[in-house]
C-alpha cells in the first residue's frame, strides 16, 4: 500500500534591519550574491531568493526526512543568513510584520513582483509581510487534496501558535497576526474552497489561466493547497516566528496533523469537512485574538478557549507524532501556550518599553540570533 513519505520542507522569510535606525533595509540585490556563495560552501545549502519587497529574503531549506533533520537545516538556514549580515552590516529579524517601517519606502527588486504589483497595486506594493511556508510530503495527488480538505480546520488553531504581526507601521493594531489581514487582501487567498478530486483543483487551475485571470498556478496562495512543482501539501498561513524552536514544534505539529488525517481515511474513519465560511470564522478569531480567545468547536458548536483546543488537538495527534518521532518538538507546544506567541510577547516588550517600537525589533533581532 502508498505511503506517503511526510518528508519536511521550511521556507522562511526574513526581514533585514539597519542597526544603526531598526527599519527595514533594500539588502536583497546585494545580498543576494553573498547568500549563495556561503549556501554553497555548506551542501546541501538553502535556495536564496528576492521577495516582493526589497527589505524580504526568502529562504527554503531542502526536504528533510524527518524533524531532526529539519532542524539541522533550519539552524544552519539562519546561521548563514546571520553570516550574511555580519559581512553586509546589518541585522536580521524574524516575524510577521516590522513594527514600524513604512511600505511606501519598499521597492520591488524582481520583474515578477513588478508583474504582481501591476496586477494588484497598492495591496501588493503594501505587502511587507513575512511567513513561515512549510511543505510536507503527500506524494499522492488525490490523497493530497483529500487532505487539505480536512485539515483545512486546524489551521487557525495553527496560525494562533505563530501570531507575530501585531504592529504595522508604527501603531498597535490590535490583532495578533495583521500579517494575515494584508495577504487576505489579495486574490485566491486565505481558506480555500472543498475540491472533490485533483482532477477538479487542477481543473479550477486551468480556468483561471485560460481566461487570462493567472500565467501560472504560482499565482495562487491559498493557505494551504498542493505545491505546483513539488509532491507536497504547501501550508502558508504561518507568520514568521522569531524563535527556531517555535518553527519546529509548528511544523512537527504539521506534520503529525498530516499523518493523522492520512490514518483516518486510510481506516475508513471521517473526519467532517466544514465549510469554509465557519473555517474562516475561526481564522478571524485567530488573527484578532491569538492564544487569549476562543475558537468555535463546530462539533458541539460552542467556543472552547484556544489553548484548550490546541491541547486535545495534541491528544489527537499523538499516536502519529509517536511514530514521526516527533514528540520532543511537540513538547515545546506546551511551552507557547504557557509562555504566549511571538505576537504576545512583542506586545509585553512594548508596553514594559513605555511602547517603544525599537525595543521590540531589538528583542525580535536578538531571539532571531538565539540558535545553537
Amino acid at each position: 500500500m502508498y505511503h506517503p513519505s511526510f518528508n519536511i520542507g521550511i521556507e522562511e522569510e526574513y526581514q533585514l534591519i539597519d542597526p544603526d535606525t531598526w527599519e527595514l533595509i533594500g539588502y536583497v540585490t546585494q545580498s543576494m550574491g553573498g547568500a549563495q556563495v556561503i549556501a554553497q560552501e555548506r551542501q546541501p545549502g538553502p535556495e536564496f531568493a528576492g521577495h516582493l519587497q526589497n527589505a524580504v529574503l526568502a529562504v527554503g531549506a531542502p526536504a528533510c526526512a524527518d524533524i531532526k533533520a529539519a532542524r539541522d537545516h533550519l539552524v544552519r538556514m539562519r546561521g548563514t543568513m546571520l553570516e550574511l549580515a555580519a559581512t553586509h552590516h546589518f541585522k536580521v529579524a524574524a516575524a510577521g510584520t516590522h513594527p514600524f517601517s513604512n511600505w511606501e519606502k519598499a521597492s520591488l527588486p524582481t520583474a515578477h513582483y513588478r508583474v504582481l504589483a501591476s496586477d494588484a497595486e497598492m495591496i501588493a506594493r503594501r505587502m511587507l509581510a513575512f511567513g513561515m511556508h512549510v511543505h510536507i510530503g503527500v506524494e499522492d495527488r488525490e490523497l493530497a487534496v483529500d487532505v487539505m480538505n480536512t485539515m483545512r480546520y486546524v489551521l487557525p488553531h495553527i496560525l494562533t501558535l505563530t501570531t507575530s504581526s501585531p504592529f504595522w507601521a508604527g501603531r498597535n493594531t490590535g490583532l495578533k497576526s495583521y500579517r494575515n489581514v494584508l495577504l487576505d487582501a489579495l486574490p485566491r487567498t486565505g481558506i480555500p474552497g472543498r475540491f472533490q478530486s485533483y482532477q477538479e483543483f487542477h481543473s479550477y487551475v486551468d480556468t483561471l489561466v485560460r481566461t487570462n485571470s493567472i500565467s501560472d498556478v504560482s499565482r495562487i496562495w491559498y493557505d494551504v493547497l498542493p505545491h505546483h512543482r513539488y509532491p507536497t501539501l504547501y501550508v502558508r498561513i504561518c507568520d514568521m516566528v522569531p524563535d527556531y524552536r517555535d518553527a519546529l514544534a509548528v511544523t512537527a505539529l504539521l506534520q503529525a496533523v498530516v499523518a493523522w488525517m492520512v490514518h483516518l481515511r486510510r481506516n475508513n474513519l471521517s473526519f467532517r469537512i466544514y465549510e469554509r465560511l465557519l473555517v474562516e470564522e475561526n481564522k478571524w478569531r485567530a488573527v484578532r485574538y491569538g492564544l487569549d480567545g476562543n475558537l468555535i468547536d463546530f462539533g458541539i458548536e460552542k467556543e472552547v478557549p484556544t489553548r484548550d483546543l490546541i491541547r486535545e488537538l495534541l491528544d489527537l495527534v499523538a499516536p502519529q507524532a509517536d511514530k514521526l518521532n516527533v514528540e520532543d518538538e511537540l513538547a515545546h507546544i506546551h511551552t507557547i501556550l504557557e509562555r504566549g506567541s511571538s505576537a504576545d510577547q512583542q506586545l509585553q516588550t512594548w508596553r514594559d518599553a513605555d511602547r517603544d517600537f525599537i525595543a521590540v525589533v531589538r528583542f525580535l533581532v536578538q531571539q532571531t540570533e538565539n540558535i545553537p
